[in-house]
């Protein structure tokens, strides 16, 4: 977040930007005790912003309170990763017929560009997470619906708490660019049902792939 924008907010709301920030870029993982001492350090900040922090992370369902542990990041559990693959999944179908729809060419060249940018990433897994982020919200700016975009926002709290990205090896990222390259020339054909159909069965290669990761 830029600097002029968290100048602008309390200490309480630029203490919780940059623990969410951290927590995104996975600085923070799923499971680690979030220590005011340790984290005010981390982020240059005094402790009470940051208490004030941990408190709306845990209104948000990113940080639970454990006896004798104090503040920690959630960490999902099984049948609770399921769900959340069974709601992008609704949601990620409808992105797609919709951006199929409704995107134009300078949004398909940069689905394009993302793409070919996640294949170049090799073995870099959290530079490939990032661009995949920036794939997947282009596909739901491409909807034209604020609707859509508000419901995406939603599952980002929960989206965090996955842990570690499944983009860790070049073959699963050949695999996800090879699913991407189905959905983008779906979406340039303005094919609303083959769209679909390639972004559920990303999503399902995804589950499968998360579950075997969870699994060990």
């Amino acid at each position: 977040m830029p600097d002029l924008e968290l100048q602008d907010m309390s200490q309480g709301e630029a203490a919780y930007a940059r623990l969410y920030a951290a927590i995104r870029a996975g600085e923070f993982k799923p499971g680690d005790r979030l220590r005011e001492t340790e984290v005010a350090a981390k982020l240059s900040l005094s402790r009470t912003p940051v208490r004030e922090a941990l408190r709306k992370l845990e209104s948000d369902g990113i940080v639970e309170h454990r006896p004798r542990s104090g503040a920690v990041i959630r960490t999902l559990s099984q049948p609770e990763v399921v769900e959340l693959y069974e709601m992008r999944l609704v949601l990620e179908r409808t992105a797609a017929q919709m951006a199929a729809k409704h995107a134009n060419a300078a949004e398909i060249d940069m689905l394009s560009d993302l793409n070919t940018r996640i294949d170049a990433t090799a073995d870099d897994t959290q530079a490939a997470a990032a661009l995949n982020q920036d794939f997947h919200r282009c596909i739901y700016l491409a909807t034209r619906n604020r609707f859509l975009l508000d419901s995406a926002r939603a599952l980002n709290n929960a989206l965090m708490l996955l842990g570690p990205t499944t983009l860790d090896d070049e073959a699963r990222i050949k695999m996800v660019t090879a699913q991407h390259a189905r959905i983008i020339a779906a979406i340039a054909a303005g094919d609303q049902a083959a769209a679909g159909d390639a972004a559920e069965a990303h999503l399902q290669t995804s589950l499968r792939h998360r579950l075997k990761v969870m699994r060990g």
